[in-house]
């Protein structure tokens, strides 16, 4: 079937943000694994000088350093998977609104260590980023009415609901204050940086609707059919 010009344009658009997306996330992986190999030859210094401390002010620099930084070998390698699925997944969308979404997770995340962590401990990893890139990629879709998101959201729900048990007290060793901020920041952000764009009302000519274009698919007026037309047509299916 021949897709209208607006919509090959907009399946365009989207395969240049998932292109960009992609490099985005290889390159933060590139990033963190270089620094794992500094780590490791330095004798895990960098942990103990740049690792999150809570309740030191001197510390605070760590929100943003600690979820860069990793344990050990095994703690980097569990990470970059689930870092690589929901970073992408959170930025096909459009890199900006993902990069914003990154900030205010880290800060939410740091945040509930620094502020609610006892003892001095310092605390490392990226699993703050994962749980919130997770909390996002579900609600997403529901925000911003996408039905695919939506559908990507459920399926990630369900595939990854095991993230949760390591959210809430009781697994040694693991921050679950970290997780548990990362994720109330990804929710929050699929609110805040939710699509504001609203659909434009069909033209009028003569107090009629204007006649549909040529050899362009017809959609339903409204409700889920339109919307699943709407996806399919940004993505060139139609």
């Amino acid at each position: 079937m021949g897709g209208s010009s607006t919509s090959g344009g907009s399946a365009e658009l989207m395969v240049a943000e998932a292109r960009r997306a992609f490099f985005v996330m290889l390159g933060f992986l590139v990033l963190v694994w270089a620094l794992q190999l500094v780590n490791w030859l330095d004798d895990y210094r960098l942990d103990a000088q740049f690792g999150l401390v809570a309740h030191d002010p001197g510390r605070l620099g760590g929100i943003v350093t600690a979820p860069l930084l990793h344990a050990n070998w095994a703690h980097l390698e569990g990470n970059s998977g689930p870092l690589f699925i929901f970073g992408f997944l959170s930025a096909y969308r459009g890199v900006k609104r993902f990069l914003g979404l990154t900030v205010l997770v880290a800060l939410t995340s740091g945040a509930a260590v620094w502020f609610f962590e006892g003892g001095d401990v310092v605390t490392i990893g990226a699993s703050g980023l994962i749980f919130g890139w997770f909390g996002y990629v579900v609600l997403r879709g529901v925000f911003d009415r996408h039905l695919i998101d939506t559908l990507v959201g459920v399926v990630m729900a369900a595939s990854f609901a095991y993230l949760l048990l390591v959210a809430v007290p009781g697994t040694p060793g693991v921050s679950w204050l970290g997780h548990l901020g990362g994720l109330v920041g990804g929710l929050a952000g699929a609110w805040i940086f939710r699509d504001r764009r609203r659909p434009r009302p069909a033209r009028r000519v003569g107090g009629e609707s204007a006649p549909a274009v040529s050899g362009a698919p017809s959609a339903p007026a409204g409700g889920p059919r339109a919307d699943l037309h709407k996806e399919l047509g940004d993505l060139g299916l139609l």
